[in-house]
């Protein structure tokens, strides 16, 4: 029973490789360039994690700090930044869950944030095919407050799981010198 339900999950994880491109186009969240064939300045990047029995998807662009100071001069405080760079960060979110303990409804959302001192908001938008920040807040479905934290330097943008649990985990950003955290749980 243990080595069918074993392989049942690898099974279930390599389609989850496979659908969320599909899951993706299919709600028309497949974005320019995002299957680009020249070299991007700042590559595609995607992370996933298992929370539970939900896998969770995080397709999003890789910007370098290249020696810029990034958060209040590159990406203003206070305005609506893509988290990341390029086409606007896609999550898949494949269960209803709850972000900072708020109502998500299952979905593949557009991840937007805007930076403060140290508050942050991260907002969850239902609006597919979006370059840069050209984001309408109509569409947002969720925003939360949470608080940025100093981080070690990473060159790169990158997303991360952490604290992952049957139920919950927290996902990181970190770039440049910051860190901000958000946590998403699922009732099983």
């Amino acid at each position: 029973m243990n080595t069918l339900r074993f392989e049942l999950r690898h099974i279930v994880l390599l389609a989850m490789i496979w659908l969320v491109p599909q899951l993706m186009m299919a709600q028309s969240l497949e974005l320019p360039g995002r299957n680009s064939s020249s070299v991007r300045a700042s590559p595609s990047g995607f992370v996933g994690q298992t929370v539970g029995t939900h896998d969770v998807h995080i397709s999003y662009g890789r910007p370098y700090v290249k020696g810029r100071v990034v958060f209040g001069e590159l990406q203003a405080l206070g305005q609506v930044w893509r988290a990341g760079a390029n086409e606007a960060t896609a999550i898949l979110i494949p269960a209803d869950a709850k972000i900072e303990g708020e109502d998500l409804p299952a979905g593949v959302y557009s991840l937007f944030m805007i930076p403060g001192e140290s508050e942050w908001t991260v907002i969850f938008n239902d609006q597919g095919e979006i370059w840069g920040t050209a984001h309408d807040p109509e569409n947002d479905v969720l925003r939360v407050t949470v608080e940025a934290r100093e981080a070690p330097h990473s060159e790169m943008l990158s997303f991360r799981f952490e604290e992952v649990t049957a139920t919950s985990a927290t996902i990181v950003l970190q770039w440049a010198t910051t860190e901000v955290p958000f946590s998403i749980s699922f009732e099983e």
